[in-house]
């Protein structure tokens, strides 16, 4: 049975503010908990009794069976698993020399958490293992942007910086590239297989601190040439068609 204490405990980390404060977050599902076991020290596991049978090697600080409506009091989920996961948050270095040689995102203020967790995983597939983010981003650890991510964020590190700064100390180690309207067709376009690729707010694209910085301006075109389309494309869709022309390239 779960403890009352433990439930507030769970509840107030579907709130920034207390993730920050405890360095906790919360994931459900078999697969996305087990994936972030690998990469996050567990402290509270919260299953089943069949879930708690089925895997017994499951390593946890704290380990608390419930009943399946249980789960209704602690679940985000409108069909909760019977697993929930309170994991502990990490926090990445990095350096300009190991960067210059492989290939990352940095997102200029993406505010939708889904589209966020949904990059990390676009990132995981085409092995892109840093990203990071301007302070101003969602968080990576909202409940929203753990899901979204299907557990990419056990591989893909996540980094929250001051993006002017951080592209400034970058910039002359390594080609900055950026979408914008008025760029060169990615599809013609020299692409090197490292670099930094910068993607825009979802409503407001590469802000005009951030323009200044970027070295190499990419363009997906529509098609036909001319013809009226959709006015933009989703920043998780734009990613994948980026990040996949320049994997292309290899």
């Amino acid at each position: 049975m779960i403890s009352k204490a433990k439930i507030k405990l769970i509840n107030s980390l579907l709130q920034k503010k207390f993730r920050d404060e405890t360095g906790l977050f919360v994931a459900e599902g078999t697969k996305l908990v087990i994936d972030l076991s690998l990469a996050f020290e567990c402290s509270i596991l919260v299953a089943t009794s069949d879930w708690l049978s089925q895997h017994p090697q499951f390593k946890a600080t704290e380990k608390i069976e419930a009943e399946a409506d249980e789960f209704n009091k602690i679940s985000n989920q409108k069909s909760p698993q019977g697993v929930l996961a309170v994991f502990e948050k990490q926090i990445y270095t990095w350096n300009v020399q190991e960067l210059s040689q492989k290939l990352s995102l940095a997102l200029d203020d993406i505010q939708d958490p889904g589209n966020l967790g949904t990059i990390i995983r676009i990132a995981d597939w085409f092995g892109i293992s840093d990203i990071f983010c301007s302070e101003h981003s969602a968080d990576t650890f909202n409940p929203k942007t753990v899901q979204a991510s299907m557990g990419a964020l056990a591989r893909v590190r996540v980094h929250v910086v001051n993006l002017g700064g951080f592209l400034n100390t970058c910039q002359s180690k390594m080609p900055v590239y950026g979408t914008f309207m008025n760029g060169e067709s990615i599809y013609s376009k020299t692409l090197t297989q490292t670099g930094i690729i910068v993607m825009g707010n979802e409503g407001n694209g590469i802000s005009n601190e951030i323009e200044k910085l970027v070295s190499e301006r990419l363009l997906i075109p529509n098609f036909p040439a001319g013809q009226a389309t959709s006015e933009s494309l989703n920043v998780s869709v734009a990613t994948a068609l980026v990040c996949g022309e320049f994997r292309r390239r290899i």
